[in-house]
Protein backbone atom coordinates (compact mmCIF):
# COMPACT_ATOMS: atom_id res chain seq x y z
CA UNK A 1 0.00 0.00 0.00
CA UNK A 2 1.34 3.44 -0.95
CA UNK A 3 1.34 6.29 1.54
CA UNK A 4 0.65 8.75 -1.27
CA UNK A 5 -2.70 10.12 -2.31
CA UNK A 6 -4.15 8.12 -5.17
CA UNK A 7 -6.51 9.38 -7.84
CA UNK A 8 -8.74 7.49 -10.25
CA UNK A 9 -9.46 9.73 -13.19
CA UNK A 10 -9.60 10.49 -16.89
CA UNK A 11 -6.87 12.98 -17.77
CA UNK A 12 -8.87 14.72 -20.52
CA UNK A 13 -11.80 15.28 -18.17
CA UNK A 14 -11.82 18.79 -16.79
CA UNK A 15 -13.06 17.54 -13.43
CA UNK A 16 -10.03 15.26 -13.18
CA UNK A 17 -7.58 17.80 -14.60
CA UNK A 18 -8.51 20.15 -11.74
CA UNK A 19 -6.79 17.79 -9.32
CA UNK A 20 -3.61 17.60 -11.38
CA UNK A 21 -3.51 21.42 -11.49
CA UNK A 22 -4.02 21.73 -7.75
CA UNK A 23 -1.39 19.14 -6.89
CA UNK A 24 1.14 20.85 -9.16
CA UNK A 25 0.43 24.24 -7.59
CA UNK A 26 0.72 22.78 -4.08
CA UNK A 27 3.73 20.57 -4.83
CA UNK A 28 1.88 17.39 -3.83
CA UNK A 29 2.92 13.96 -5.05
CA UNK A 30 0.29 11.40 -5.99
CA UNK A 31 -0.39 8.17 -7.84
CA UNK A 32 -2.68 8.43 -10.87
CA UNK A 33 -4.85 5.58 -12.13
CA UNK A 34 -6.05 6.38 -15.64
CA UNK A 35 -9.65 5.38 -16.32
CA UNK A 36 -11.39 4.92 -19.67
CA UNK A 37 -14.95 5.98 -18.98
CA UNK A 38 -16.21 5.04 -22.44
CA UNK A 39 -14.80 1.53 -22.01
CA UNK A 40 -16.76 1.08 -18.79
CA UNK A 41 -13.87 1.36 -16.33
CA UNK A 42 -16.05 3.30 -13.89
CA UNK A 43 -18.82 0.70 -13.93
CA UNK A 44 -16.82 -2.29 -12.72
CA UNK A 45 -17.60 -3.80 -9.30
CA UNK A 46 -14.16 -2.74 -8.06
CA UNK A 47 -14.66 0.90 -9.00
CA UNK A 48 -18.27 1.01 -7.84
CA UNK A 49 -17.05 -0.16 -4.43
CA UNK A 50 -15.07 3.10 -4.31
CA UNK A 51 -17.79 5.32 -5.74
CA UNK A 52 -21.30 3.88 -6.16
CA UNK A 53 -22.10 6.87 -8.36
CA UNK A 54 -19.77 5.42 -10.99
CA UNK A 55 -17.98 8.67 -11.81
CA UNK A 56 -14.46 10.06 -11.73
CA UNK A 57 -12.52 11.56 -10.13
CA UNK A 58 -12.10 9.62 -6.91
CA UNK A 59 -9.36 10.12 -4.33
CA UNK A 60 -8.19 7.42 -1.94
CA UNK A 61 -6.03 8.02 1.12
CA UNK A 62 -3.44 5.75 2.70
CA UNK A 63 -5.80 4.92 5.57
CA UNK A 64 -8.45 3.66 3.15
CA UNK A 65 -10.78 6.65 3.21
CA UNK A 66 -12.33 7.56 -0.14
CA UNK A 67 -13.53 10.91 -1.45
CA UNK A 68 -15.33 11.46 -4.78
CA UNK A 69 -16.49 14.72 -6.41
CA UNK A 70 -13.87 17.01 -7.92
CA UNK A 71 -14.57 20.16 -5.93
CA UNK A 72 -14.75 18.28 -2.63
CA UNK A 73 -11.34 16.81 -3.45
CA UNK A 74 -10.02 20.27 -4.37
CA UNK A 75 -11.18 21.54 -0.98
CA UNK A 76 -9.42 18.68 0.79
CA UNK A 77 -6.17 19.22 -1.10
CA UNK A 78 -6.13 22.98 -0.56
CA UNK A 79 -7.19 22.98 3.09
CA UNK A 80 -4.83 25.12 5.15
CA UNK A 81 -3.30 26.81 2.10
CA UNK A 82 -4.00 30.15 0.43
CA UNK A 83 -5.71 28.27 -2.40
CA UNK A 84 -8.66 27.63 -0.08
CA UNK A 85 -8.97 31.25 1.11
CA UNK A 86 -7.16 33.01 3.91
CA UNK A 87 -10.01 33.94 6.25
CA UNK A 88 -13.58 32.93 6.96
CA UNK A 89 -15.16 35.18 4.32
CA UNK A 90 -12.51 34.37 1.72
CA UNK A 91 -13.08 30.66 2.20
CA UNK A 92 -16.82 31.11 1.77
CA UNK A 93 -16.20 33.15 -1.38
CA UNK A 94 -14.10 30.35 -2.82
CA UNK A 95 -16.90 27.90 -2.03
CA UNK A 96 -19.40 30.23 -3.69
CA UNK A 97 -17.54 29.94 -6.98
CA UNK A 98 -17.04 26.19 -6.60
CA UNK A 99 -20.82 25.84 -6.31
CA UNK A 100 -21.28 28.19 -9.28
CA UNK A 101 -18.92 26.04 -11.34
CA UNK A 102 -20.86 22.86 -10.65
CA UNK A 103 -24.37 24.30 -10.90
CA UNK A 104 -24.17 27.12 -13.47
CA UNK A 105 -21.07 26.38 -15.57
CA UNK A 106 -20.30 22.66 -15.77
CA UNK A 107 -23.84 21.51 -16.74
CA UNK A 108 -23.64 23.57 -19.93
CA UNK A 109 -20.00 23.96 -20.97
CA UNK A 110 -18.59 20.65 -19.74
CA UNK A 111 -21.52 18.56 -20.91
CA UNK A 112 -21.41 20.19 -24.35
CA UNK A 113 -17.73 19.27 -24.57
CA UNK A 114 -18.57 15.69 -23.59
CA UNK A 115 -21.08 15.43 -26.43
CA UNK A 116 -18.65 16.85 -28.98
CA UNK A 117 -15.30 15.43 -27.82
CA UNK A 118 -16.23 12.11 -26.24
CA UNK A 119 -19.31 11.20 -28.26
CA UNK A 120 -18.06 12.71 -31.56
CA UNK A 121 -20.96 15.15 -31.86
CA UNK A 122 -23.71 12.74 -32.97
CA UNK A 123 -26.57 14.31 -34.98
CA UNK A 124 -29.06 13.02 -32.43
CA UNK A 125 -27.53 15.33 -29.79
CA UNK A 126 -27.47 18.56 -31.84
CA UNK A 127 -30.66 19.84 -30.23
CA UNK A 128 -29.15 19.17 -26.79
CA UNK A 129 -26.10 21.23 -27.71
CA UNK A 130 -28.18 24.16 -28.86
CA UNK A 131 -30.26 24.03 -25.70
CA UNK A 132 -27.09 24.34 -23.60
CA UNK A 133 -25.81 27.47 -25.35
CA UNK A 134 -27.82 30.10 -23.38
CA UNK A 135 -26.85 28.66 -20.00
CA UNK A 136 -23.20 28.36 -20.97
CA UNK A 137 -22.95 31.89 -22.28
CA UNK A 138 -24.74 33.20 -19.20
CA UNK A 139 -22.09 31.55 -17.01
CA UNK A 140 -19.33 33.06 -19.14
CA UNK A 141 -20.94 36.49 -18.86
CA UNK A 142 -20.97 36.21 -15.06
CA UNK A 143 -17.28 35.28 -15.10
CA UNK A 144 -16.48 38.10 -17.52
CA UNK A 145 -18.09 40.64 -15.22
CA UNK A 146 -16.19 39.32 -12.20
CA UNK A 147 -12.86 39.25 -14.04
CA UNK A 148 -13.40 42.75 -15.37
CA UNK A 149 -13.07 43.97 -11.79
CA UNK A 150 -10.25 41.73 -10.52
CA UNK A 151 -7.52 39.40 -11.74
CA UNK A 152 -8.83 36.23 -10.10
CA UNK A 153 -12.30 34.86 -9.50
CA UNK A 154 -12.55 34.88 -5.70
CA UNK A 155 -11.06 37.54 -3.42
CA UNK A 156 -8.71 38.63 -6.25
CA UNK A 157 -6.36 35.84 -5.15
CA UNK A 158 -5.52 32.70 -7.10
CA UNK A 159 -7.47 29.82 -5.57
CA UNK A 160 -9.16 26.52 -6.25
CA UNK A 161 -12.08 28.59 -7.56
CA UNK A 162 -9.85 29.61 -10.48
CA UNK A 163 -8.65 26.04 -10.94
CA UNK A 164 -12.21 24.69 -10.97
CA UNK A 165 -13.42 27.21 -13.52
CA UNK A 166 -10.28 27.15 -15.66
CA UNK A 167 -10.52 23.41 -16.25
CA UNK A 168 -13.50 23.56 -18.60
CA UNK A 169 -13.37 27.23 -19.63
CA UNK A 170 -10.01 26.88 -21.36
CA UNK A 171 -11.45 24.11 -23.54
CA UNK A 172 -14.89 25.70 -23.96
CA UNK A 173 -14.31 25.79 -27.73
CA UNK A 174 -14.33 21.98 -27.70
CA UNK A 175 -17.96 22.24 -26.64
CA UNK A 176 -18.86 24.84 -29.24
CA UNK A 177 -18.45 27.98 -27.11
CA UNK A 178 -16.53 30.94 -28.54
CA UNK A 179 -14.58 33.19 -26.15
CA UNK A 180 -13.95 36.02 -28.63
CA UNK A 181 -16.38 38.32 -26.84
CA UNK A 182 -14.87 37.68 -23.40
CA UNK A 183 -11.54 39.56 -23.27
CA UNK A 184 -11.25 39.47 -19.47
CA UNK A 185 -11.72 35.70 -19.45
CA UNK A 186 -9.05 35.32 -22.12
CA UNK A 187 -6.61 37.45 -20.12
CA UNK A 188 -7.42 35.38 -17.02
CA UNK A 189 -6.71 32.15 -18.91
CA UNK A 190 -3.35 33.54 -19.98
CA UNK A 191 -2.60 34.70 -16.45
CA UNK A 192 -3.15 31.19 -15.12
CA UNK A 193 -1.08 29.61 -17.91
CA UNK A 194 1.84 31.88 -17.01
CA UNK A 195 1.96 30.67 -13.41
CA UNK A 196 5.26 28.88 -12.63
CA UNK A 197 3.62 25.62 -11.59
CA UNK A 198 0.95 25.55 -14.29
CA UNK A 199 0.55 22.23 -16.10
CA UNK A 200 -1.38 21.73 -19.32
CA UNK A 201 -4.19 19.24 -19.72
CA UNK A 202 -2.95 15.93 -21.07
CA UNK A 203 -4.09 15.19 -24.60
Amino acid sequence: MTDQIQFYGDSISGNCYKLQMACSELGLEYVWHEMDILAGDTQTPRFLALNPNGKVPVMTLADGRVLPESNAILSYLADGSALAGTDRYAKASVLQWLFFEQYSHEPFIATSRFIMKYLNNPPARRADLEAKKPGGYKALAVMEQQLGAQDYIANNEYSIADIALYAYTHVAHEGGFCLDDYPFIRKWLQRIEERPRYIAMRS
